[in-house]
Protein backbone atom coordinates (compact mmCIF):
# COMPACT_ATOMS: atom_id res chain seq x y z
CA UNK A 1 0.00 0.00 0.00
CA UNK A 2 2.62 2.59 0.83
CA UNK A 3 6.66 2.03 -0.78
CA UNK A 4 9.62 3.52 0.83
CA UNK A 5 12.76 4.24 -2.02
CA UNK A 6 15.78 4.95 -0.54
CA UNK A 7 18.85 6.50 -2.63
CA UNK A 8 21.92 8.44 -1.77
CA UNK A 9 24.54 5.31 -1.48
CA UNK A 10 27.50 4.78 -3.28
CA UNK A 11 31.21 4.55 -2.84
CA UNK A 12 33.19 7.07 -0.66
CA UNK A 13 36.46 7.39 1.16
CA UNK A 14 36.95 6.78 4.50
CA UNK A 15 36.41 10.21 5.76
CA UNK A 16 34.14 11.78 2.94
CA UNK A 17 30.04 12.35 3.41
CA UNK A 18 26.48 11.10 1.54
CA UNK A 19 23.25 11.67 2.61
CA UNK A 20 20.82 9.07 2.14
CA UNK A 21 16.81 10.22 1.34
CA UNK A 22 13.71 7.80 1.74
CA UNK A 23 10.77 8.75 -0.68
CA UNK A 24 7.65 7.92 0.77
CA UNK A 25 4.71 6.92 -1.62
CA UNK A 26 2.01 8.35 0.79
CA UNK A 27 1.11 11.23 2.43
CA UNK A 28 2.14 10.70 5.96
CA UNK A 29 -0.72 12.17 8.25
CA UNK A 30 1.52 11.30 11.63
CA UNK A 31 4.72 9.82 12.62
CA UNK A 32 5.11 7.37 15.25
CA UNK A 33 8.63 6.49 14.76
CA UNK A 34 11.10 6.70 11.45
CA UNK A 35 14.48 5.04 10.85
CA UNK A 36 17.60 3.76 9.60
CA UNK A 37 19.16 0.47 9.64
CA UNK A 38 21.87 -1.04 8.06
CA UNK A 39 23.11 -4.66 8.24
CA UNK A 40 26.35 -5.61 6.61
CA UNK A 41 27.37 -9.36 4.92
CA UNK A 42 27.12 -12.07 7.56
CA UNK A 43 25.87 -9.84 10.25
CA UNK A 44 22.57 -8.78 11.89
CA UNK A 45 20.55 -6.01 11.13
CA UNK A 46 21.14 -3.01 13.48
CA UNK A 47 19.52 0.34 14.22
CA UNK A 48 21.45 3.17 13.27
CA UNK A 49 19.03 6.32 13.92
CA UNK A 50 15.61 7.06 14.71
CA UNK A 51 13.47 9.81 14.92
CA UNK A 52 10.09 9.87 17.23
CA UNK A 53 7.07 12.02 16.59
CA UNK A 54 8.00 14.72 19.06
CA UNK A 55 11.50 15.13 16.99
CA UNK A 56 13.46 13.53 19.64
CA UNK A 57 16.39 11.11 18.10
CA UNK A 58 18.18 8.13 18.94
CA UNK A 59 21.59 7.11 17.29
CA UNK A 60 23.92 3.64 17.81
CA UNK A 61 26.73 4.53 19.85
CA UNK A 62 28.74 3.98 17.10
CA UNK A 63 27.83 6.80 14.99
CA UNK A 64 27.23 9.04 17.39
CA UNK A 65 28.63 12.84 16.93
CA UNK A 66 29.23 11.57 12.81
CA UNK A 67 25.37 10.91 11.69
CA UNK A 68 22.25 12.93 11.90
CA UNK A 69 18.63 11.48 11.07
CA UNK A 70 16.05 14.35 10.14
CA UNK A 71 12.93 14.45 8.57
CA UNK A 72 10.90 16.89 6.00
CA UNK A 73 7.08 16.56 6.64
CA UNK A 74 5.98 18.39 3.64
CA UNK A 75 7.56 16.43 1.21
CA UNK A 76 7.35 13.03 2.77
CA UNK A 77 11.07 13.00 3.25
CA UNK A 78 13.48 11.03 5.94
CA UNK A 79 17.30 11.46 5.47
CA UNK A 80 20.37 10.27 6.82
CA UNK A 81 23.27 12.69 6.88
CA UNK A 82 26.47 10.40 7.37
CA UNK A 83 29.78 12.57 8.18
CA UNK A 84 33.56 11.43 8.48
CA UNK A 85 32.62 7.80 6.73
CA UNK A 86 35.08 4.10 8.50
CA UNK A 87 35.17 1.06 6.08
CA UNK A 88 33.11 -0.04 9.50
CA UNK A 89 30.10 1.91 8.08
CA UNK A 90 30.11 -0.06 4.80
CA UNK A 91 26.76 -1.45 4.70
CA UNK A 92 22.84 -1.87 2.97
CA UNK A 93 20.77 0.82 4.69
CA UNK A 94 17.28 0.35 5.24
CA UNK A 95 14.44 3.17 5.61
CA UNK A 96 12.17 1.88 8.44
CA UNK A 97 8.30 3.97 8.71
CA UNK A 98 6.00 3.48 11.70
CA UNK A 99 3.52 5.90 10.27
CA UNK A 100 0.04 6.77 9.42
CA UNK A 101 -1.27 7.08 5.51
CA UNK A 102 -4.35 7.30 4.36
CA UNK A 103 -4.31 3.36 4.34
CA UNK A 104 -4.23 3.79 8.63
CA UNK A 105 -1.20 2.98 10.78
CA UNK A 106 1.52 0.59 9.23
CA UNK A 107 5.31 -0.32 9.19
CA UNK A 108 7.02 -0.11 6.07
CA UNK A 109 10.67 -1.41 4.88
CA UNK A 110 12.32 0.08 1.79
CA UNK A 111 14.58 -1.98 -0.43
CA UNK A 112 17.84 -0.70 0.72
CA UNK A 113 20.68 1.30 -0.43
CA UNK A 114 24.61 0.33 -0.26
CA UNK A 115 26.65 1.97 1.43
CA UNK A 116 30.54 0.97 1.03
CA UNK A 117 33.63 3.32 2.80
CA UNK A 118 36.58 2.63 0.79
CA UNK A 119 39.95 3.52 -0.08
Amino acid sequence: QMQLVESGGGLVQPGGSLRLSCAASERIFSIYTMGWYRQAPGKQRELVASILSGGGTFYTGSVKGRFTISRDNANNMLYLQMNNLKPEDTAAYYCNSDVRTRFGRGNYWGQGTQVTVSS
